[in-house]
């Protein structure tokens, strides 16, 4: 009799341990927030633009620039959220949805996983030097922000679109090409214009509850800071198209119709808190990028023939 409750009682054991190890694993993955490696994609635009995406070795190194980038936007995630814990555990939305704040995963398995991220991000230096300068520069300004600049009106707003434009600019390093001046200036006004959107709707769904930034801000002040980007972003990139790049002419307006798809969303639908969740849940604008990606590829390629 004691040797079955015996095996029963460290069968249940056993059975806790590998639900606690299935539910870090899940916490960890989730922690890591593979959803915004969308916003990665930025990396592949210089091999779109240059027309090198016919090249084997090429599209090797841009994608091998955005895995790194991936990596290291899942690091600052979690450094984010090491230092937010305790203020995400008071919050009513962020206590059940944030790994850490939740209980879901545990300080030292969090830190664990950053250990293991930074040391890939070491190996890739000895594979690509010159992408990890620019990725150590985005984790550097990262830092910055998660502890300074968060709270920083429109200095916040800045950090986040220099951190497209970092993206940009490791994929051209990976292909070891310039970049254009109006790419980063496109990318940046782009940018500019999902960040205020983010802060907006912030403020719609939660007041200042969700960011103390948010007591600085004002409906209307992001909704013309969103105006004046979104606009930006449309006369650079067609000024960029006209001069650099005639042959993609025909994709002006799918980037129009992208920027009065993304607000309709924003505006009626309630999104934009996320641009990742935006882009993923609404087919319009899926199909909108794809559109725009096999057109800019179709043009490249027909003057290269």
């Amino acid at each position: 009799m004691d040797r079955t409750a015996k095996h029963q009682r460290n069968k249940r054991m056993d059975d806790t341990r590998n639900r606690t190890v299935a539910t870090q694993t899940r916490g960890m993955l989730q922690l890591m927030r593979p959803r915004q490696w969308v916003k990665n994609g930025f990396v592949l635009a210089p091999l779109v633009f240059s027309g090198l995406f016919l090249d084997a070795q090429s599209i090797g190194n841009a994608l091998l620039a955005m895995v790194l980038f991936c990596v290291a936007s899942s690091a600052t995630y979690i450094v984010n959220d090491l230092k937010d814990i305790e203020a995400d555990r008071r919050h009513p939305k962020k206590s059940r949805s944030r790994p850490l704040a939740s209980g879901a995963v545990s300080v030292p398995v969090a830190l664990a996983g950053l250990v293991v991220l930074y040391a890939i991000l070491i190996v890739g230096w000895f594979h690509m030097p010159q992408v990890v300068i620019v990725i150590l520069g985005y984790l550097l300004m990262n830092l910055a922000y998660t502890f300074v600049l968060k709270h920083q009106p429109v200095l916040d707003i800045f950090t986040i679109a220099i951190g497209f434009v970092l993206r940009v600019y490791a994929g051209a390093m990976a292909l070891t090409m310039p970049v254009s001046g109006w790419m980063f200036i496109t990318t940046l006004c782009l940018a500019l214009y999902l960040a205020a959107v983010k802060r907006r709707q912030e403020l719609v769904s939660s007041g200042s509850d969700g960011r103390k930034v948010l007591e600085r801000y004002s409906v209307s002040l992001v909704d013309r800071y969103a105006e004046m980007s979104a606009t930006g972003a449309l006369v650079f990139y067609s000024m960029f198209v006209m001069e650099a790049r005639p042959e993609l002419v025909l994709t002006v307006p799918l980037v129009l119709f992208g920027l009065f798809r993304y607000w309709y969303v924003v505006e009626k639908l309630d999104g934009g808190e996320s641009p990742t969740d935006v882009l993923l849940s609404d087919w319009q604008l899926l199909l909108t990028v794809l559109l725009w990606v096999l057109a800019c590829a179709w043009a490249i390629v027909s003057t290269m023939a």
